[in-house]
């Protein structure tokens, strides 16, 4: 046979005659390809091969026949229906080889194909066994069309439950995946997956899915901020789903994949000064620079009564680090505030700010309180300096007081012993990492309210700190401010925050004021740094002042 021949003949004839010729899998070639199959099948012998193509011919002209009867008006009831079955199956064989070539490109290119929604045959133009096993084997129906679809192989589950390239939406129209960004703080469930929280690390319509698989492969955890790519949800579907990783805490994926837990890191004594210091006319951090400094890794506890000025006082350490100190992480964290010092604190400072107000349930302290402290372990993991600034540990303690279990004693005030755990374990986070990284916690601690409990609970974490800064009522009703007690305020192994000269003149002031009243050393101290430009003429001036005595 010449190859002219076979090329004038159609799909579904060449397919016919190889089938005739018992060439196996006839629908997974092309035109082209079975041409060739048939040639080489017949190369041996010619008289079948032309005894094949002769009864072919014959069928195409019977069918050929029948539809010239039908274009002539021969509109018997059983023409019309061999015709249509014809017809039908003819589309049929069409639809399954594009399909099938279709597969085999993507095979090719290394794309994984999705099922595919595909009308069952009837039981007329049902295929061959063979064809039924090959669609069987390239292609599977959705779940959501049918109950009885094969199961998916592990590799095929994984694909859908992470990524899909095409899904059909409510409007009819195929929609391809998005590619959003999407930025959130990662909560990780019981279950094994999470979300990313955005809104004040607290549950919302804005959450975004992370799958169980993304979270076991980074090695995520509570408190991450994870930034990536999402796609929009599908019908049924709540939130959105983050389709990959970009970054983790601001670094590679991989980074937080060998990062060392929280709790194996080795703690050390501050050692390294963090400056408060920025104007000359700001004289609470520069008193604080000198009575109290705060290194990296400081475990501080600022005690004031109410209306001593704490809430401001936290405010210019705020800004002092964000200004000297642009590279450190701030969190200030408001529990049981009122909510107008929320939107001050917001409005005032360069930095997060969460928040949960007074007139929130206590369950909503602890939630808020937990997720920084997670965000804050996360970011030390990563070699980072964090610092947190709580107001205040005195309302997050009568908060855990209230939502745990009972233990069956009491302390003095009501006070339950077991709420006094999560609170000591939240400040005692607070640590300089040896080989880098930091957590500072700046609490404050209320006193003089007239409630026995609030004394009780600064009882118990006085001795938990490493620095002290006490605030008096009798300086802020005098309007001395800062209204610092300087006698007991200070900050333990200070000596290795501090210049030689400038502990010797803070040792001066102590040792000749010691026999001073309160409001005189602060009073004084004031002055003279009213006078000075900035601590380091202080201290010079400090120096020659007793050196002349």
């Amino acid at each position: 046979m010449e190859d002219i021949k076979l090329k004038d003949k159609t799909l579904e004839d060449l397919r016919y005659i190889a089938k005739m010729m018992g060439i196996k899998k006839i629908t997974k070639y092309r035109k082209g390809e079975l041409i060739e199959k048939i040639y080489e099948m017949g190369s041996g012998d010619s008289d079948e091969l032309t005894d094949i193509q002769n009864r072919s011919l014959d069928l195409i002209d019977n069918v050929k026949g029948k539809e010239d009867g039908r274009e002539k008006g021969d509109d018997l009831p059983g023409k019309k229906e061999s015709i249509a079955l014809e017809e039908q199956k003819r589309e049929s064989e069409k639809t399954k080889a594009v399909q099938q070539e279709n597969r085999e490109k993507k095979a090719v290119s290394g794309e994984k194909s999705e099922p595919e929604k595909r009308k069952y045959p009837t039981r007329q133009n049902a295929p061959s066994k063979v064809t039924a096993n090959k669609n069987q084997n390239n292609s599977q129906e959705s779940p959501a069309v049918s109950g009885n679809a094969p199961e998916r192989t592990r590799g095929e589950r994984r694909v859908h439950d992470q990524k899909k390239e095409n899904d059909k939406q409510p409007n009819g129209f195929e929609k391809i995946e998005s590619d959003d960004p999407v930025e959130g703080v990662l909560e990780v469930l019981p279950d094994g997956y999470g979300f990313l929280r955005s809104d004040n690390y607290l549950s919302g319509p804005k959450d975004v899915y992370v799958s169980p698989s993304q979270i076991r492969r980074f090695n995520l955890k509570t408190g991450d901020k994870i930034k990536g790519k999402g796609r929009i949800p599908k019908e049924g579907e709540k939130f959105q789903a983050l389709l990959y990783v970009q970054t983790v805490n601001g670094d590679l994926p991989e980074t937080a994949v060998k990062r060392i837990s929280f709790e194996y890191l080795t703690p050390i004594y501050p050692n390294k000064r963090i400056t408060l210091e920025t104007f000359p006319k700001e004289l609470s951090t520069r008193l604080i620079d000198l009575i109290a400094p705060i290194g990296k890794g400081q475990r501080g506890m600022i005690v004031s009564p109410p209306k001593a000025g704490k809430t401001v006082l936290l405010k210019k350490i705020a800004n002092a680090i964000t200004t000297n100190y642009p590279e450190m992480e701030l969190i200030v964290l408001l529990i049981d505030e009122r909510p107008e010092e929320v939107t001050d604190m917001q409005r005032s400072i360069n930095g997060e700010v969460i928040y949960s107000t007074f007139d929130e349930v206590p369950e909503h302290h602890i939630k808020v309180a937990e997720m920084v402290l997670e965000r804050a372990q996360r970011l030390v993991e990563q070699k980072k300096d964090v610092v947190v600034l709580l107001d205040s540990i005195t309302r997050l303690a009568r908060a855990y007081n209230l939502t745990i279990p009972p233990t069956g004693r009491t302390l003095s005030g009501g006070l339950d012993p077991g709420a006094l755990h999560k609170p000591k374990r939240f400040f005692g986070a607070a640590r300089n990492i040896e080989n880098g990284g930091s957590l500072t916690i700046m609490a404050t601690a209320l006193i003089e309210t007239g409630s026995r409990m609030d004394d009780v609970i600064f009882e118990e974490f006085k001795g938990t700190g490493n620095m002290e800064l006490h605030l008096d009522r009798k300086l802020s009703e005098k309007r001395i401010f800062p209204a610092v007690d300087i006698n007991k305020s200070g900050t333990r192994r200070e000596e290795l925050l501090l210049e030689a000269k400038e502990l010797e003149g803070i040792w001066a002031i102590r040792k000749a004021m010691g026999n001073m009243g309160t409001a005189e050393v602060t009073e004084m101290l004031i002055n003279r740094l009213v006078q000075t430009k900035d601590n380091t003429e202080f201290v010079r001036s400090i120096n020659i002042a007793f050196v002349e005595k």
